[in-house]
């Protein structure tokens, strides 16, 4: 019997001292959170990994605005060639166009100096800034002496109106007429006063011998009324004239001569 009892009482102590099952479940439950708890104090927060590359930052700069400088211009320089120099010769006249028909514009006298402008196409003649002078005038190259190179410069282009001014008009009634290899040119008389009076201009592009050659020919005062070029057939172009009236203080605009042909 002994041997029976012990195992039962020792059983009975041990369910005396064990708790009963709302103890147990109280005991679990709280077990239970307390892990709970623990986990949560556990856990370590996700890390966010830094970029492996530091950003690269532009900073804009403030600038300060100077104040506004108004750049002074610039000067283009004069070419880098001189203008052919001269040296009158000889006693001569320097004249509004390159040819002994047009007005008078200075008296030239030896040891006079200046530079080339311009020279005309169809004659030696050269434009002319005379150091004495404020204005451009024509003479012929044989009354100057030239250093440099007067093929380097451009033509001039001849521009009657520019010069001075006109109070009478062209002549009228002109005609031309055609005798063989002669050809009259013939107008009637503009009444200028005896001061003003300087006659008449022509200029013409005529042909002789088989070339085509640029003509002038003047008249000094207002009362020889007609004049008579030779001009052949066996150019090119066809000839062609112009005539003014000339005053002392210019020339009238141009009339058409009604050139008969060859």
């Amino acid at each position: 019997m002994k041997l029976i009892q012990i195992p039962i009482i020792f059983l009975l102590v041990l369910s005396a001292c064990a708790p009963s099952q709302e103890t147990q479940a109280t005991m679990t439950a709280t077990a239970i959170t307390t892990s709970a708890a623990a986990w949560t104090d556990t856990l370590s927060p996700v890390a966010t990994l830094a970029p492996t590359e530091t950003p690269t930052v532009i900073l804009t700069p403030t600038f300060t605005l100077a104040p506004s400088i108004t750049p002074s211009p610039t000067i283009t320089p004069t070419p880098t060639f001189a203008f052919p120099s001269v040296t009158v010769n000889k006693q001569a006249h320097c004249r509004y166009g390159p040819s002994v028909a047009y007005l008078h514009a200075a008296d030239l006298y030896p040891g006079d100096r200046g530079t080339v402008r311009g020279r005309f196409e169809y004659s030696s003649w050269l434009y002319i800034k005379f150091d004495k002078l404020n204005y451009f005038c024509w003479v012929a190259h044989s009354v100057v002496d030239v250093v440099g190179d007067v093929s380097s410069i451009q033509y001039k282009e001849l521009n009657l109106q520019s010069i001075g001014s006109n109070q009478y008009g062209p002549p009228t009634g002109v005609t031309a007429v055609r005798n063989g290899n002669e050809v009259t040119i013939s107008w009637e008389q503009v009444e200028m006063t005896k001061d003003k009076d300087r006659g008449y201009l022509i200029e013409a592009f005529v042909c002789q011998d088989g070339a085509y050659l640029w003509w002038t020919f003047s008249y000094p005062d207002q009362y020889s009324t007609s004049y008579t070029v030779t001009d052949e057939p066996g150019c090119p172009a066809p000839s062609q004239g112009l005539l003014y009236t000339v005053e002392k203080h210019g020339f009238s605009k141009p009339v058409e001569i009604p050139w008969p042909a060859p």
